[in-house]
């Protein structure tokens, strides 16, 4: 896969964040990896910075759910207008999604 290519493949991935929902960067990253030879986080929160504005970026935090450096506010409303829950300054990680995810809420234990 070309840079290019991964970039592509990073923005289709976010966009497939349903609302309400988030992926850390090393989600995303881990989710590509085995196609792609890439698993750095640091490399999909540099392409969300450069490219992601035209995806729903706030669904992208990190693992432990910090919003995006500089962008937190609006983040936040964002996330919360789409009922993704929030824990302080943070989402609830248990909001997090996978793209082999079928079902949500998942089922009680």
């Amino acid at each position: 896969m070309t840079p290019e290519e991964y970039v592509e493949a990073v923005l289709d991935l976010v966009e497939r964040i349903p609302p309400g929902r988030v992926m850390s960067y090393g989600a995303v990253a881990d989710a590509l990896a085995e196609r792609s030879g890439r698993a750095s986080a640091r490399l999909v929160g540099s392409i969300m910075a450069r490219y992601g504005s035209a995806v729903p970026w706030h669904r992208v935090v990190n693992s432990v759910g910090r919003l995006p450096p500089g962008h937190e506010r609006e983040a936040r409303a964002r996330l919360r207008a789409e009922g993704c829950p929030l824990r302080g300054d943070r989402v609830d990680m248990t909001a997090a999604w996978s793209p082999e995810e079928t079902r949500w809420p998942p089922p009680a234990l």
